[in-house]
């Protein structure tokens, strides 16, 4: 059985952490993509364009296997990885995680870094509200007249809702099948005399 589910957040939310006068402020994303992430972090770069640090972290897909860590010049390691940590430990994809830093004046030392990145970052994912997000592919179906029936029974049996469709001489319907089901909806789908099915996504 293929592993389809897994964590990630609904919407934004923020945590806080100060030591020594220096403020740390993070914010957690929900994001699926490179461009979602860049976006957003150019975008608190002008919100807090006074702020010395932007650093942050995500991970991204189902496998969580598109991930990366940035200490925006803060010293390696200090930063982008206690963020990424932290993402890992509540078990979360799909989510940026953007901490802004305002220097106190005071060093805090490599040790002190990376406690206010951990405690800043794991702040904003306490105030998350955590969502069961489903792995899937998404179908163009093109079909003739005739076959309508069949199709729509498979769509029924499986329980796997229909989208822009349109029914003409030929018909055509997009489908979003999580991955777990893939194998047994397409063995069944093709099994419909005239369906073409094409991947989408």
């Amino acid at each position: 059985m293929i592993r389809d589910a897994y964590k990630s957040i609904a919407s934004r939310a923020g945590g806080l952490f100060k030591d020594n006068g220096s403020r740390f402020i993070a914010w957690a994303y929900p994001v699926e993509t490179e461009e979602e992430v860049k976006e957003i972090v150019a975008g608190l770069r002008k919100e807090y364009h006074d702020a010395r640090h932007h650093c942050y972290a995500y991970r991204l897909g189902w496998l969580g296997d598109r991930f990366r860590a940035n200490d925006d010049g803060e010293p390696s390691g200090s930063a982008g990885r206690p963020i990424l940590g932290q993402i890992d430990a509540a078990g979360l994809s799909d989510v940026l995680v953007v901490v802004v830093r305002y220097f106190g004046g005071i060093k805090l030392g490599i040790p002190g870094l990376i406690r206010a990145y951990k405690s800043s970052t794991a702040d904003a994912l306490s105030q998350a509200e955590v969502v069961e997000k489903i792995a899937g592919k998404s179908f163009r179906l093109r079909f003739g007249y005739l076959a309508m029936n069949p199709v729509m029974k498979v769509l029924k049996d499986m329980d796997i809702p229909a989208k822009d469709q349109e029914f003409g001489m030929d018909c055509a319907l997009t489908v979003r099948v999580r991955l777990s089901l893939e194998a047994a909806f397409r063995e069944r789908i093709l099994q419909v005399d005239t369906c073409n099915l094409e991947e989408i996504s």
